[in-house]
């Protein structure tokens, strides 16, 4: 994998090496002492406000936002008990930017004068929440899931044997057509019982990924089924490394998107005008739940269809939720559960004529 830059050396700095594992925090992390002051300042700091850490100790992080005075008036413990933590929202100053909108927590350390002052930019903290809710989301589904398939399985199994045997006993033509019926229809639903559980049973199959193998090979699969009027590209990062992963797992994840993109894209199919874009990407400093890492792979599939109605965007990836009818509304689903077997998410954005799911999956 290509390095970003040399190796960090330990700091010389007995602060610093004190405190240096909140360099792998995601959360803005400055420690000061009590009249203000900056005596050590994490990486997640000085990426945000542009600036060296070098720089930043020594000088008041009060003067850092635009109000000063919260912060001023929480170190000297006017607002609350000078050992619990306050928390407040405030604007935060950056470098030829605009400022940037923050939760603030002052936390005094113990045994010391020194207080830990955590910034959560409120877009971060509102995808945290985000974050949490889908993963709870995801929990419940696979729990509903496999207790609704299992009651289901059991009932399904004895109409389908009781339909059997009274064929066995039925001379008349037009009796059995309705017997036929029964079995045809207690086979499709355990077809749709079986994909329901299909990935909570099948085990990981971790290997060497090359997401771009993966794109490939949905690219050629979408194109057997839709030959004409539909234009695929290609916009490529080459430089990804391979990671490790089931493969797949995440075609079959890609595949979901890719062809609930081409469902979508029947009427400008029909006037040659589809167009579907799989972009790959490095992204940096990814936060996924609580946990940062340097690099993560931005996959995006997207297309040019009429967009996702509003009445199910909040829901898309609810199972057997459908924006198009005789749709089983279980892609969207299976994919998400594979993204998320491998630590990572998927976001959609939507609007007529533009709809983009981007796929993030950290890389090591």
């Amino acid at each position: 994998m290509p390095s970003d830059g040399p190796e960090p050396q330990p700091p010389s700095d007995p602060v610093a090496a004190r405190f240096q594992a909140l360099d792998h925090l995601a959360t803005l992390v400055a420690v000061v002492r009590q009249d203000g002051r900056v005596i050590f300042a994490n990486t997640a700091f000085e990426e945000a406000l542009d600036i060296s850490r070098r720089a930043v100790v020594g000088t008041v992080l009060a003067d850092s936002y635009t109000d000063p005075v919260p912060l001023r008036q929480a170190l000297r413990g006017e607002l609350g008990s000078p050992f619990a933590a306050l928390r407040y929202d405030a604007w935060l100053r950056r470098n030829g930017r605009d400022a940037m909108p923050v939760h603030v927590i002052v936390t005094p350390i113990e045994r010391s004068d020194w207080h830990l002052v955590e910034m959560l930019p409120l877009e971060q903290q509102a995808r945290l929440v985000r974050e949490e809710r889908l993963a709870q989301q995801a929990q419940t589904n696979k729990e509903l899931i496999r207790n609704l398939a299992h009651e289901i399985k059991n009932p399904l199994g004895g109409i389908r044997g009781a339909a059997q045997l009274l064929e066995m006993e039925i001379d008349s033509r037009e009796l059995t057509e309705y017997t036929q019926v029964i079995i045809h229809e207690a086979d499709r639903l355990q077809t749709l019982v079986d994909r329901l559980l299909a990935p909570h049973r099948r085990p990981q199959v971790v290997g060497d990924v090359n997401i771009h193998e993966v794109c490939e090979r949905v690219r050629s699969l979408i194109l057997a089924e839709f030959p004409r009027g539909l234009r695929v590209e290609r916009d490529y990062d080459t430089s990804i490394p391979e990671f490790r992963g089931d493969r797949e797992q995440l075609i079959q994840s890609v595949l979901n998107i890719a062809h609930n993109a081409c469902e979508a894209l029947r009427e400008q199919t029909a006037r040659g005008e589809a167009r579907l874009v799989f972009r790959t990407r490095i992204a940096r400093q990814v936060t996924f739940g609580k946990r940062r890492y340097r690099l993560a792979l931005e996959l995006h599939v997207i297309d040019n269809g009429p967009g996702i109605p509003e009445s199910i965007k909040d829901r898309i990836f609810y199972p057997l939720v459908s924006g198009r009818e005789g749709g089983s509304g279980l892609g969207l689903t299976l994919a998400q559960t594979f993204v998320q077997q491998h630590q990572g998410s998927i976001e959609c954005e939507s609007v007529p004529g533009r709809t983009d799911f981007k796929l993030l999956i950290p890389l090591p």
